[in-house]
């Protein structure tokens, strides 16, 4: 309510927070028959429970981890309105950089109801280039425990998409966290769902890496083979970790196998790399319709 006091009439500008009108973003990642690029588009959803509409209103959008001081509420909608793979229109928001946070203007105005959800297009891109990665996990506990003495352990072999967010692969834009969906063409040219992850706030010119689901036809089966005891806090530990493709065409699995203490890779049947001070990775190539199998030997010592 405002009391004007002052001849003649004034204009007033009133700011204010309020916690029931929300945003999210959503995407869709389309992948081509090659499995080797893919179209990205990307949707905003406004939800306003205000109590009241905005009518022809300026959109301004603030994607980023603000500290309030009240308990942080996420930005996740009751009824999420799934982007559809449907062609998208334009993109229609400008984005800049805001202290350390990113603004996206609506280049229009537009007006939103009480109790609506309106979704407007974020970004479209075509030809993004991608990889799809194979990759196995191992456990901590493989070095302590024994599991199933004399038969193997069946490890899920993760699908997982990776490619950049750089203007040289199509993008290059700041990205407001949101879900991922994955979709690609049958042999019918149908669309069909394959999986989805989420994502952060991703910058431009950093990587994304989307977790999707595990192989169908892709077995990974382990086994350590000997256990050797070398003194009050050495050990000798041996693995055997048989890979197994039924797919038609080769393949390349990661094998990434955490190996707490001081350790030492005695020998291996295929290359590796130290990726961290508790882990190593091997390359592991797979023929179609084929198995290779991974065997090495490594020596842990604890203080």
């Amino acid at each position: 309510m405002l009391n004007n006091r002052l001849a003649g009439e004034h204009t007033v500008e009133a700011s204010y927070l309020t916690n029931q009108i929300n945003w999210n973003s959503d995407y869709v990642l389309t992948v081509a028959p090659d499995q080797k690029a893919a179209d990205l588009n990307g949707w905003v959803t406004i939800v306003n429970n205000s109590g009241t509409a905005f009518k022809n209103a300026m959109l301004q959008l603030v994607a980023g981890e603000l500290h309030r001081v009240y308990e942080r509420r996420d930005m996740a909608l009751q009824g999420r309105m799934m982007a559809k793979a449907a062609e998208a229109a334009a993109p229609q928001f400008a984005e800049e950089g805001l202290s350390e946070y990113h603004l996206y203007t609506l280049d229009r105005r537009t007006s939103i109801q009480n109790n609506q959800s309106k979704q407007i297009s974020l970004l479209a891109s075509t030809g993004v280039s991608i990889e799809k990665v194979f990759e196995v996990n191992g456990q901590q506990f493989y070095y302590h425990n024994q599991q199933r003495p004399g038969q193997p352990f069946k490890d899920p072999v993760n699908v997982r998409i990776k490619f950049k967010n750089s203007a040289a692969n199509s993008l290059g834009i700041p990205l407001p966290a949101g879900t991922v969906r994955v979709y690609q063409g049958d042999s019918k040219g149908r669309v069909q769902f394959i999986g989805e992850d989420r994502i952060d706030h991703t910058p431009k010119d950093e990587p994304l890496d989307l977790l999707i689901g595990n192989a169908f036809d892709i077995i990974a089966e382990r086994k350590q083979t000997d256990y050797k005891s070398l003194g009050p806090h050495t050990i000798e530990l041996a693995f055997e970790i048989a890979l197994r493709n039924h797919k038609a065409e080769p393949i390349t699995v990661l094998v990434n196998e955490p190996i707490g203490g001081d350790w030492t890779i005695l020998d291996s049947t295929f290359k590796w790399e130290k990726t961290a001070a508790f882990a190593a990775r091997f390359n592991i190539p797979v023929a179609a319709n084929g198995e290779s199998i991974l065997k090495y030997r490594v020596r842990v010592r604890w203080d």
